[in-house]
């Protein structure tokens, strides 16, 4: 599955973008943000990452920008217990552009296409900016701060919840972009 928006093409990770994708996320400052990357991230986890076979209900995809095809980051949903996460890290170099938001945008938009009805998602404390994204994306705070183990970190940190009803939020977000 592929996505075009403005400024990104989502796409699946292929074998050969084992290199892009160590190299995007080989970075601590991007794993300890992160509930399930280890760290350190070796060679061996990208190549494991862009191996890895999926659920077609459960998309994830490399962000890369239109025109160059640079790796930005990558992201999707995937289960986590009864529930449907939204995820996603994003390469520093791009911090700070717009493509994380533009990127969840259009995840929410196949996720709808899917007839996912509700997803959740999570940041941790310290990562603010994760939460701002998310907050643009139309989550909304459940109010519950839990403690999430995060392997990159080697230790559990307190992350905030959200969730989102596509089928309410969704229509007027998409007006708003």
């Amino acid at each position: 599955m592929f996505h075009r928006s403005q400024n990104l093409l989502l796409r699946p990770a292929w074998p050969e973008d084992w290199q892009s994708v160590h190299a995007g996320i080989a970075d601590h400052g991007v794993v300890r943000n992160l509930a399930r990357a280890p760290w350190p991230y070796r060679q061996s986890d990208a190549r494991s990452y862009v191996e890895s076979t999926r659920e077609p209900m459960f998309p994830r995809f490399l962000i890369t920008r239109v025109g160059d095809a640079a790796l930005v980051g990558c992201i999707g949903i995937d289960r986590k217990g009864p529930d449907i996460e939204l995820g996603y890290w994003i390469a520093r170099q791009h911090w700070g552009r717009g493509y994380a938001t533009e990127a969840g945008r259009a995840v929410l938009e196949i996720s709808t296409m899917l007839g996912h009805r509700r997803l959740v998602a999570s940041h941790f404390l310290d990562n603010p900016a994760s939460g701002r994204v998310l907050q643009k994306l139309g989550f909304e705070a459940t109010g519950r701060v839990v403690s999430r183990y995060s392997c990159g970190r080697g230790e559990d940190a307190l992350a905030a919840e959200y969730a989102l009803e596509l089928d309410q939020t969704l229509p007027d977000m998409m007006r708003a972009a």
